[in-house]
């Protein structure tokens, strides 16, 4: 059996040390930051008179997108990693641009809402369907990015790595009979 590794090597320190890419814990700064927006815009419109819970929709928006620039550039990095005419490498670029997308989305949403900022009411429903529309594509983006991680194992540690885990060491096998 010959041993698969693209992808699996950092392409710089800067992406994360082998076996522990950064990517997947700076995605989480976005993700939170929208989700609990689109929680404020919705809190908006349940308490009078919500303007409140409409700025700090605007500033989590914020956040998330500069947690997104973070994250898009170490993901840019693990890309690198990935060679070119794969399926791993087709599927990192849809989930790229569905980022991208999402990111210009947010970033439209700020911009109108910089308009009504001083705006003691909710927010509107157009900026709330911006907001939607931007994370049911998230979401789709971030099942390709499980895709990339769980299936093609795009920046995991390989498979003789990965079964060190499962491999109990000569005196963990007798403790465990002993156990018994």
């Amino acid at each position: 059996m010959t041993e698969t590794r693209p992808g699996k090597q950092p392409v710089t320190v800067l992406a994360g040390p082998y076996g522990h890419p950064v990517h997947p814990i700076l995605v989480t700064v976005p993700i939170g930051a929208w989700v609990a927006s689109m929680v404020f815009d919705l809190a908006s419109h349940l308490h009078a008179p919500g303007g409140f819970l409409a700025q700090g929709s605007a500033w989590l928006i914020a956040l998330g997108g500069i947690g997104a620039l973070a994250a898009a550039a170490v993901g840019f990095l693990d890309l690198f990693a990935i060679p070119p005419g794969t399926p791993a490498f087709r599927t990192a670029l849809v989930h790229m641009g569905l980022n991208l997308a999402v990111t210009a989305g947010y970033a439209a949403g700020f911009a109108w809402r910089l308009g009504g900022y001083q705006d003691p009411r909710p927010v509107p429903a157009g900026q709330i369907a911006l907001s939607a529309v931007c994370l049911v594509v998230l979401a789709v983006s971030g099942y390709l990015g499980g895709k990339l991680a769980f299936r093609y194992g795009v920046r995991v540690a390989d498979e003789r790595t990965q079964s060190e885990g499962f491999t109990a060491r000569p005196a963990e096998r007798l403790s465990r009979k002993d156990a018994r």
